[in-house]
């Protein structure tokens, strides 16, 4: 069960440039402690967008309006997340995340120094755990390699550890699997459901595919052209979606083949 609200998002619009249609359009949902959302959609719906305006990484030329809010332990809400504590974020992309010059340890370790306060030899021993609790082999060694040299689905895990070091109250993971082959995509799900269960964190997952949205998230929330069309948990969502939209992606996604999802569905 959910517990207390940790961000809310209230009328929030997005805008990259004054022709563009808005990639965001009078977004208003609440994050919240334990919860297991997932943000699902087409390309252009806004998924991605989104993520970045909760973890406060839209470019600059970004036209915001409405409100985004974080809880803190007192319970009052502030405009401004804590980088790292608040938010950590899981791309798509590893290569644009890790950075090829630094090696597994210091990039694992350096949110742990930043926020935390750690030394770096205490943040080096927390990497080297880190990595061995995101079922990486030889994780002492790993510290000392170097990004090129891991497999994709190794340096996504890399990107879960340094996501994770600074123990943040929200993990995002924007389209986390979608660069990897089947059978890593399904290791990193079960990695990041393992993970989030076992220490209760609150998981924004962002995704396109409904089958991986029914096995992550106990909420899905549902963009088309900018706008929330439909929130619910997730055995409503898929077993009487209300949305015209909703109704045709579980078409798209589903054939004969298909196991049935609300089998899959957290209830």
């Amino acid at each position: 069960m959910s517990g207390n609200a940790l961000c809310r998002i209230d009328d929030l619009n997005v805008r990259y440039a004054a022709g563009d249609a808005p990639a965001l359009q009078d977004v208003s949902l609440t994050i919240r402690q334990g919860q297991r959302l997932a943000i699902i959609g087409e390309s252009g719906s806004g998924k991605s967008t989104l993520a970045r305006a909760i973890a406060g990484l839209l470019p600059v030329n970004a036209r915001v309006s409405g409100d985004i809010s974080w809880s803190r332990d007192s319970g009052i809400f502030t405009d401004r997340p804590m980088p790292g504590r608040d938010i950590g974020t899981i791309f798509q992309d590893t290569g644009a995340t890790l950075n090829p010059v630094l090696t597994i340890g210091e990039q694992v370790a350096e949110g742990a120094v930043r926020h935390l306060g750690l030394s770096w030899r205490q943040a080096r021993d927390l990497a080297r755990d880190l990595l061995e609790r995101v079922r990486l082999p030889h994780p002492s060694h790993l510290l000392t390699a170097y990004p090129h040299q891991l497999s994709g689905g190794q340096r996504q895990r890399v990107a879960i550890a340094a996501a994770i070091a600074a123990h943040p109250a929200i993990l995002i993971a924007d389209e986390a699997t979608s660069a990897l082959d089947t059978v890593s995509q399904a290791a990193i799900a079960a990695l990041l459901d393992g993970l989030v269960r076992e220490e209760e964190r609150t998981l924004v997952f962002i995704t396109h595919d409904i089958g991986l949205a029914s096995s992550l998230a106990d909420e899905i929330a549902v963009l088309r052209a900018g706008r929330l069309v439909e929130h619910g948990t997730t055995r409503r969502v898929l077993s009487s979606p209300a949305h015209d939209y909703t109704r045709a992606l579980l078409s798209d996604y589903l054939d004969l083949s298909t196991p049935p999802l609300i089998n899959e569905a957290v209830s």
